[in-house]
C-alpha cells in the first residue's frame, strides 16, 4: 500500500492597494466614496453608476456623484486605499468597515472597528501623521488591484 501525505491547500493572501469586495472587486465594498462628503451617512453605490479608476470599479449612488469623482478621485477615495487607518498608524494593514469612518481635514478615513475610530478621533493629527509615515513603506508591499 502506498500512502501519500496530504497537505492542506493554502490560499495565498494578497492584500491590494485599494480595499475591494472580494467577490465583485468593487472599491470599498460598493459604497459611494463621494457620499461620505455629501450625505449625513454614506450610501451604497449602484452598478449602473460605475467608474473604473486605478483598475478598480467604483460604484456611486447617483450619476452626479460619479461625475464628481471622475473630476478628482484622489480627493474622494478613502485614505490608505480604504485600509483601516488606525492599523496603518500602528504599522500594519488591516481591512476596514465602510460604515466605520470619520472625515478629518476633508479626507475620509475608514476603520476596522469602532474602537479604532475612537482612538483616531482622540488624537487625529498624531494618528494621521503616523499613518502617513507608515503608509509609504506599507503600500510598497501591496499588489495593484
Amino acid at each position: 500500500m502506498v500512502s501519500a501525505a496530504v497537505l492542506p491547500a493554502r490560499a495565498q493572501s494578497v492584500v491590494t492597494m485599494y480595499v475591494t469586495d472580494p467577490l465583485t472587486g468593487v472599491g470599498i465594498y460598493g459604497w459611494d466614496p463621494v457620499s461620505y462628503f455629501t450625505e449625513p451617512v454614506p450610501l451604497l453605490g449602484r452598478g449602473d453608476y460605475e467608474y473604473v479608476w486605478q483598475n478598480v470599479p467604483w460604484h456611486f449612488a447617483t450619476e452626479a456623484n460619479r461625475d464628481i469623482f471622475k473630476s478628482a478621485p484622489e480627493i474622494y477615495v478613502p485614505q490608505f486605499g480604504g485600509h483601516g487607518a488606525m492599523g496603518v498608524a500602528r504599522g500594519y494593514v488591516s481591512d476596514s468597515d465602510p460604515k466605520m469612518y470619520t472625515v478629518f481635514k476633508q479626507r475620509v478615513y475608514l476603520f476596522y472597528s469602532a474602537s479604532g475610530r475612537e482612538a483616531f478621533v482622540l488624537a487625529p493629527d498624531e494618528a494621521a501623521m503616523a499613518a502617513e509615515a507608515n503608509w509609504l513603506n506599507l503600500s510598497k508591499n501591496l499588489s495593484i488591484n
